[in-house]
């Protein structure tokens, strides 16, 4: 039997997405291997239509004759000035929804004339029927608006039956929504929503433009607020910094010939790292974690009531997201669909099954392991040389790359041995070794010298480790091929043997260095073994601080305990990335705390 093909759109502020069954799978279509339509129209110098990424890249040369963010006017009776002329929101919208009509045309080799479109929960009826009459107007039969939350339960819950209660937070580029779904077998139901329609990645680059134009104008450049063109090639520039601050713990901003002053070009080059950015924009995620407590309350639960917690949005991708909700409901929010692409799977589930397609299967690639470095740290309370924290984790979507940051432990430190392992156990003994190797030749500078871990993974589980010293740019990589493929029985009798040896030699050392600690110590015989002593004892002294601080935590009123659980975190992350400064810090205000706690 020949069923007809229904289009499911994610027509999003920033980006846009079109899906459709191929086969007996839902995919979400691509051109030349992009799958994401930037949400954004334009008109050449010509005066041709530009949407998509063309008129995305002719932003920064002319503001005055490109649209962005038209999904946050739907519903008004704004016009929108392109050109010579002005058009309704909905005629915008159905530019871009007429490209991804013809897109999906090209890629089926079939006409289509039906749509499944999704909206935010929160969407009011003018802006619902301004999402139809944009159908409409790019020749599409819009058979059914659907709540983007109901697409991604219904993306992420394809194959799987069972009553479960859902906590999607959904955050896209210009509007933020969270929801309750109760998802029992085939029926997914709203039952509770709150939101904010003028939050979202738009606003964290105006926050991230700002920073940088501060930046600017403090190394000697012009104030740029009156130039147009200048300011839309600086916001292009952020966009696409903030993109890599999701994977990477730097972003480098560099604009030549930004400016002139007195004649003379004046050029940005700036470097914001992770933790800054998430300093500008962590007030603005905590008003989203409001409206989860809101949304909550609607609802009548719980936090340890909810069973999963998804990721919908692009902007949801900045790792704070998933900390805050994971610190917050207890639970790790799932990442094995793209958040990007989450929305777009569920319109086109919902589209293959109102066309009589029995459909099942959403196709997405996912590591089906985690990977990472070992390095030195705090477990269970004690100090440990392999402790591991995963850089790809368990789940997510393939090909991915990602990158974390680590320090050198000792002055003058030359080399740094890198070894991957495959697992989710925080002890990297209790992992599967993949592969080890050195980058040698580093500057010899104090301890902390910071050092870049990069990891990418392809569809092939093809998994490729790249070291870096960050002030210099010496890089040494290595790649190990069949990173995702299970092991044969004989290999897992051999990482066994391995881990008993190692296991064995680790509690030697283990209980040699607790020894040591009750007996007097050799005097180290070198400058380096001098340091690696002194870092050692900073890492007992911590390891000890930590549990004392926590046979305290009753003791304490809840500003102390708050204050007292905060420092907790910092040690863990500097004996994680091994940043002693911070973590002498950390610990100074921690010792500080406690002595006023016992004496109280």
């Amino acid at each position: 039997m020949t069923h007809d093909i229904i289009l499911g759109i994610d027509l999003g502020t920033t980006n846009s997405e079109v899906a459709a069954i191929v086969g007996d799978e839902v995919q979400v279509l691509a051109i030349n291997g992009e799958r994401v339509v930037p949400s954004v129209v334009g008109l050449a110098p010509d005066d041709r239509v530009l949407v998509g990424t063309p008129a995305r890249n002719q932003y920064p040369l002319y503001p005055d004759r490109t649209v962005k963010s038209v999904k946050r006017l739907m519903g008004s009776a704004e016009r929108i000035v392109l050109g010579r002329h002005s058009y309704s929101p909905p005629e915008i919208s159905a530019l871009i929804l007429d490209s991804l009509k013809t897109r999906a045309e090209t890629v089926l080799d079939r006409p289509v004339s039906q749509a499944v479109i999704t909206v935010p929960a929160y969407f009011s009826d003018a802006q619902r029927q301004a999402t139809r009459d944009a159908g409409r107007i790019a020749g599409l039969e819009v058979v059914r608006i659907l709540n983007e939350p109901t697409a991604a339960a219904l993306a992420y819950g394809a194959d799987r039956r069972g009553n479960r209660t859902i906590l999607i937070y959904d955050l896209g580029g210009g509007t933020f929504d969270v929801s309750l779904v109760q998802v029992q077998d085939e029926i997914t139901e709203v039952i509770a929503s709150h939101g904010n329609n003028q939050l979202g990645g738009d606003d964290f680059d105006r926050h991230l433009l700002d920073w940088v134009h501060d930046r600017f104008i403090e190394s000697g450049g012009p104030d740029l607020r009156n130039d147009s063109g200048a300011m839309s090639r600086l916001l292009y520039a952020v966009e696409e910094a903030k993109k890599r601050l999701s994977f990477e713990p730097y972003a480098h901003i560099r604009e030549a010939h930004l400016a002139e002053r007195d004649g003379v070009p004046v050029h940005l080059d700036v470097e914001i790292s992770r933790a800054d950015y998430e300093g500008l924009i962590r007030h603005m995620l905590d008003t989203t974690l409001d409206s989860v407590y809101q949304a909550l309350s609607d609802a009548g639960k719980r936090p340890d009531q909810i069973d999963e917690v998804l990721l919908v949005g692009g902007a949801s991708r900045t790792p704070l997201v998933a900390q805050l909700l994971e610190d917050r409901t207890g639970l790790v929010p799932h990442q094995d669909l793209q958040p990007e692409l989450c929305v777009a799977f569920g319109a086109g589930v919902l589209a293959a099954r109102q066309a009589g397609h029995n459909i099942d299967r959403v196709l997405v690639d996912i590591s089906p392991y985690s990977f990472g470095p070992s390095h030195l740290g705090v477990l269970n309370g004690r100090p440990h040389e392999h402790c591991y924290h995963p850089i790809i984790r368990r789940n997510t979507p393939l090909p991915v790359s990602r990158t974390d940051s680590y320090h050198t432990l000792v002055d003058g430190q030359t080399d740094w041995q890198v070894s991957i392992y495959q697992g989710d156990d925080p002890d990297a003994l209790n992992n599967i070794l993949v592969g080890r190797f050195c980058i040698e030749g580093l500057s010899q500078v104090p301890a902390g010298n910071e050092m870049l871990c990069r990891m990418e993974l392809d569809l092939d589980g093809i998994l490729k480790v790249t070291a870096t010293e960050k002030r210099t740019g010496l890089a040494r990589h290595i790649t190990i091929e069949g990173a995702t493929t299970a092991m044969s029985a004989e290999e897992i009798a051999r990482a066994r043997q391995r881990l008993r040896e190692l296991l064995a030699q680790s509690r030697a050392d283990t209980a040699e260095s607790l020894e040591q600690e009750e007996t007097p110590a050799r005097e180290p015989d070198t400058d380096e073994d001098r340091a690696r002593h002194e870092l050692r004892q900073q890492v007992f002294a911590a390891g000890r601080l930590l549990e004392r601080s926590q046979r305290l935590l009753e003791r304490m009123t809840p500003e102390d305990r708050q204050e007292a659980v905060g420092l907790h975190r910092e040690i863990e992350e500097a004996l994680r990335t091994q940043t002693w400064p911070q973590l002498q810090t950390a610990t100074a205000q921690l010792t500080d705390l406690l002595f006023y706690v016992e004496e109280a």
